[in-house]
């Protein structure tokens, strides 16, 4: 931040040194101080953009496929390849525009619908006064942030749904949970809006409900994993569990895949993290290494746990908890210091570990592939723990004061408190949704594969054609 002040004081000083040197036109003067877009920046969004892409497919999708039994591998590719196309396409057509337009508190409006009005020339507002990328761009990165949040649901349910239904399910998810979400956590006017307080109170009024109680999330801890994490548990509870739970076995088909899968996710979320900053610069180089850290610390973790409770530390283990780590640190990376993010590391790793042995095992709800209790779970940890690593004296950035163009005062209860907004609001939000989609998807087409076509498996007889042959 103080390289960007003093780079500002240095335009002030160069402009005042040219009005004294020769006249100087009113026209030249507003080209000088013209916002406009920088190569550096949009370059690294357009890799971010494609990191993100990396992580759903084919990351997330081995990561899940290799979970399943054989018989499901090619429904779980499946369902993540088709989830991303179709958010996508709804992306373009009316989902950026609910998300990313001015409206109310909780839904943006229809002015962008089509992606009517944007054109190469649009510039979409950063974090940085007077600093823009072109809005396509924007548009495009977080079209996977909206692809990949419906897809991360299916693992709570995995290998016992039609596809028909995960896609209805979809439509509607997308439509009224994550859309909504999205705007009241991200929506905002953006920095040049706030040029002193008056100003700052009036932008602050057309940003998004839990935008304007403070909350921090800087790359998705309520957006992506607590809005995808509950309307999985609704949906296992909803659904049921699999035959044999419990009873039989159940184990993953090919851990190798996982490996592979888990490998893609941590190498895209840096993507997925560190664009979200939306700027190449110093803040950015510190969500790197957040990033980068608080996953090694979580896989460290969840290991450790495992090893002195189970006996032996375990391949799917260790690949879950570093995507228990990678959730965590998503809404703290911009926030927290490095010794912070190593601390939220260790602590969501045993966390999640817990949460995915002992708390289900005794509520007794079949999460299949731990969707709840790795980014349910996690993103609620993450959320939260950000009010409290965010802070100055832990080695956090603090928060930035746009109108005094400085870091506010900190208060880690206020903050903490502001978190809890976050949190509660999406979980109530995406459990509401969740209920009543389910219920309308299971009265109009019904959820649930047959016991016969469950017994058989998902690839032969939803998609005629197996993963595997003999």
């Amino acid at each position: 931040m103080n390289i960007r002040i003093s780079s500002l004081m240095g335009m002030g000083w160069l402009l005042l040194l040219m009005t004294f040197s020769y006249p100087v036109s009113a026209e030249e003067v507003a080209a000088a101080v013209t916002p406009t877009v920088n190569k550096g920046d949009t370059a690294w969004m357009i890799v971010a953009t494609v990191l993100v892409i990396l992580m759903v497919i084919p990351g997330l999708a081995l990561f899940y496929g290799g979970m399943v039994r054989a018989k499901n591998m090619l429904s779980v590719l499946m369902q993540v390849f088709i989830i991303f196309s179709m958010m996508a396409i709804l992306w373009a057509i009316y989902g950026y525009s609910i998300a990313f337009t001015e409206g109310n508190a909780f839904f943006g409006g229809l002015s962008k619908m089509f992606l009517i009005g944007i054109t190469p020339d649009s510039m979409a507002a950063t974090f940085s006064k007077g600093v823009y990328v072109p809005e396509y761009i924007y548009v495009v990165f977080q079209l996977t942030f909206a692809a990949i949040t419906p897809a991360l649901i299916i693992g709570a349910f995995a290998e016992r749904v039609k596809f028909s239904a995960v896609l209805l399910f979809m439509l509607i998810w997308f439509t009224f949970s994550y859309l909504p979400i999205a705007h009241m956590v991200w929506y905002w006017a953006g920095p040049d809006a706030y040029t002193d307080a008056k100003a700052a109170e009036a932008a602050g009024a057309t940003a998004g409900f839990i935008f304007q109680k403070g909350a921090l999330d800087f790359a998705g801890g309520t957006v992506v994993h607590i809005n995808a994490g509950i309307a999985g548990l609704v949906g296992c509870l909803m659904i049921g569990k699999r035959i044999g739970f419990n009873k039989e076995s159940l184990a993953p088909h090919s851990v190798t895949m996982t490996m592979i899968g888990a490998s893609l996710l941590w190498v895209g979320w840096f993507g997925f993290n560190v664009g979200s900053n939306l700027e190449a610069n110093g803040l950015a180089a510190l969500v790197f290494v957040n990033t980068l850290l608080a996953t090694a610390a979580a896989t460290l973790s969840w290991m450790s746990a495992e090893w002195l409770i189970k006996g032996k530390p375990s391949m799917l283990g260790g690949a879950s908890g570093a995507i228990a780590g990678l959730v965590a640190i998503t809404p703290a990376c911009g926030w927290a210091g490095p010794m912070g993010a190593i601390v939220l590391g260790l602590v969501v790793g045993a966390v999640c570990f817990w949460s995915v042995t002992g708390l289900k095992s005794k509520l007794g709800y079949d999460d299949s592939l731990d969707a709840f209790g790795v980014h349910g779970v996690g993103g609620i940890i993450g959320a939260i723990g950000t009010g409290i690593v965010a802070s100055p004296s832990l080695g956090g950035t603090g928060v930035w004061d746009y109108v005094a163009n400085g870091v506010a005062e900190f208060s880690m209860s206020t903050q903490v408190t502001s978190q809890l907004w976050g949190v509660g609001v999406s979980i109530i939000w995406s459990g509401t949704v969740s209920f009543i989609a389910f219920k309308i998807v299971d009265i109009l087409i019904g959820l649930r594969v047959s016991e016969e076509v469950e017994r058989e498996g998902l690839d032969i007889c939803e998609h005629g054609e197996s993963a595997y042959h003999d």
